[in-house]
């Protein structure tokens, strides 16, 4: 493999590429907007109930792991319906792996806000 010289004009574009994909993710899935719903009432709620720094550290790190899932989620499903659009018992099932993901970062992000909100609002 040839390695190419570093390049900043490549890094600027990646970051590019990188907004290209978040504005994909934006347009073509809906479950985006009600993870980006619930992130904006968790800051909310994290300024009026004073969180502290660390438990804003651990709010944005939820918050993100869930973006994150989400965005591979998204990815792996696209790649698979390229592949085929026919129904295939191993594609379906690494759809449901991917959507796996995002189910348990949810999971874990609600888990993580219920620690740190329920003790505030009790």
């Amino acid at each position: 493999m040839i390695r190419k010289p570093f390049s900043w004009k490549e890094r600027y574009n990646s970051f590019g590429y990188a907004w290209q994909g978040i504005k994909a993710l934006f347009r073509t899935e809906h479950n985006a907007w009600i993870h980006t719903a619930i992130a904006i009432a968790v800051v909310i709620a994290a300024i009026l109930l004073k969180v502290s720094s660390t438990e804003a550290i651990v709010l944005v790190s939820a918050i993100a792991f869930v973006f994150v899932t989400e965005i591979l989620n998204t990815a792996i499903e696209k790649l698979a319906d390229f592949i085929s659009l026919q129904k295939h018992p191993q594609i379906g099932l690494v759809k449901d792996l991917a959507a796996a993901a995002v189910l348990i970062a949810a999971i874990a992000a609600v888990v993580i806000g219920a620690i740190i909100f329920i003790p505030k609002l009790f």
